[in-house]
């Protein structure tokens, strides 16, 4: 006969029965879909034995309907802290077996209880999403509860990293929340992100589409940018934010981690030298130049499917986390759309908000002509680059490395928007336009008059690429601080870096500015 007192065997009995969310039969269910459980998925992302669960008794308080005929411990989130890599976050998983993961009242009241202590003690929040939207059987307390969310979302940015790992649906208000965060990561085939479903679209407007066309990852990777990565398996996706998180501080007043490089910080790689063709029509890899600059593997591209003539993502050089910012010249050349512009200033802007240096590479010929462009307003678009590079008050260090056209030099960085330190390599091409440009409107009577206009034309615009079209006219002018050998590439940001540690850069009284959205 046991001794032990019945109040903690009851206590037991429950616990147990709250770690099983909705049931035995539906973790199988949940199993059978390919899908883990909430609590496998906080398993995989925190380190081992580090979770605290707060407030797991929770159940919904009101269902007017009456269409519950039971209450679940926890009411569809589990929510707690933890840690990863030894830093402490807070997070918070949906469980799909409780009410489809559905948010009511209560739940979102444990969502932003962990938000709020996230902010309070400056550390991240991550959020595990796995739902099927609002709870309908709650009304507008489902409603009010998802603007409780929403605010902290607005209201917490850019002061804690928010961080949305989407393994599962994330239908309606829901889709909101994500996409109010730093990162979004998805997993193909398991998660999907949209305002109306299918089957409200078919009413509505007779359209047909499944819900892996209307809103799977393909859509949000490579046609709205939504989402940031993609991974083929919720393990993978677990295991990258653990990743992503070693670049990001815990709070917008610490510098990001550093990590010891194992990498030379003094190494030189020759092929750099030979990597820019003497051809200026040639393309050439860009991302071959930012993968032989950094601390080898530590780049993780973000957006690499969506806008891919531009490029963006998280890197370490000589153990300091910067964010890295560069054009594709492989890719319609580098040019500047609209979609680029709006990669481009997003990521400018967040690098901002956590203290992480900006490591800018320049490849572009300028913005992207055509009446598509200037309609769907490149102008409102490009100006965001702008914005965000000049209110940036991070260390900032550009490298020219070839083209560097018009708005496209002012707006990547250029010294004069308040980059600390501006590099060129002896290929750059600092100009308001390419050569052929140029002398097709500076000497057209010239060239008309004259007896072999092919020959004039070709002459003139050697003659201009040669005085205006290289670094050392810039350099002379001090735009550029330095000229250097591409080799010589890494050390040079290495050394800028460490000077610029301690960089203090005041911005003037306000509420906030006006960014052009």
């Amino acid at each position: 006969m046991s001794n032990e007192d019945p109040r903690i065997l009851e206590l037991r009995a429950l616990r147990e029965k709250t770690r099983l969310g909705g049931g035995v039969e539906r973790i199988a269910t949940q199993h059978a879909k390919g899908k883990l459980t909430a609590r496998e998925r906080l398993d995989i992302l925190l380190d081992s034995g580090t979770f605290h669960e707060l407030e797991p008794f929770i159940t919904h308080q009101s269902d007017e309907m009456g269409a519950f005929s039971e209450k679940f411990a926890g009411d569809g989130v589990i929510t707690g802290y933890g840690q990863i890599n030894g830093r402490t976050v807070y997070t918070y998983a949906q469980d799909f077996t409780v009410y489809g993961g559905t948010l009511g009242e209560m739940q979102s009241h444990k969502i932003c209880r962990v938000m709020d202590l996230a902010l309070r003690n400056g550390v991240p929040i991550i959020g595990l999403i796995d739902s099927g939207g609002a709870r309908i059987q709650e009304g507008v307390k489902s409603l009010g509860g998802y603007a409780e969310i929403f605010r902290r979302n607005a209201q917490y940015s850019g002061v804690i990293p928010q961080i949305s790992v989407m393994l599962g649906p994330c239908a309606g208000g829901a889709a909101y929340s994500p996409a109010l965060t730093d990162l979004i990561i998805m997993v193909r085939k398991h998660s999907f992100m949209f305002l109306t479903g299918p089957e409200v679209i078919k009413a509505v407007t007779g359209e047909i589409i499944d819900a892996e066309s209307l809103g799977g990852t393909t859509v949000h990777t490579e046609t709205t940018g939504t989402a940031h990565l993609a991974t083929d398996s919720e393990e993978e996706a677990l295991l990258l934010t653990r990743k992503i998180l070693g670049y990001f501080p815990s709070n917008n007043i610490e510098n990001p981690p550093y990590e010891p490089p194992e990498d030379d910080p003094l190494r030189m790689n020759e092929e750099l030298n030979s990597i820019i063709p003497m051809d200026p029509t040639l393309p050439y890899q860009m991302h071959e130049v930012i993968e032989t600059v950094i601390d080898q593997g530590t780049f993780i591209e973000l957006h690499p499917t969506w806008a891919r003539n531009a490029i963006i993502g998280l890197a370490r050089i000589g153990g300091h986390s910067v964010g890295i910012v560069a054009q594709e010249p492989s890719e319609v050349a580098g040019v500047i759309d609209i979609d680029a512009s709006d990669k481009m200033a997003r990521f400018v802007r967040m690098c901002d908000c956590f203290n992480i240096p900006l490591v800018t590479f320049v490849d572009s010929p300028g913005y992207l002509p055509g009446v598509a462009q200037e309609h769907s307003g490149i102008i409102r678009h490009g100006a965001k680059v702008l914005y965000a590079y000049a209110e940036a008050t991070v260390p900032k260090i550009t490298v020219i490395t070839r083209k560097a056209y018009g708005g496209a030099y002012i707006v990547m960085g250029s010294k004069y928007l308040g980059t600390d330190v501006t590099y060129a390599w002896p290929s750059a091409e600092i100009a308001v336009m390419g050569a052929e440009g140029a002398v097709n409107i500076l000497f057209r009577k010239k060239i008309e008059s004259s007896k072999d206009p092919s020959a004039e034309r070709s002459r003139l615009v050697e003659e201009y690429r040669k005085q205006f079209n290289n670094p050392y006219y810039a350099a002379r002018a001090g735009y550029v601080d330095d000229i250097i050998e591409p080799r010589e590439t890494r050390s040079k940001i290495i050394a800028s870096l460490a000077a610029l540690r301690d960089k203090y850069s005041s911005a003037p009284p306000r509420k906030h500015g006006n960014i052009p959205v």
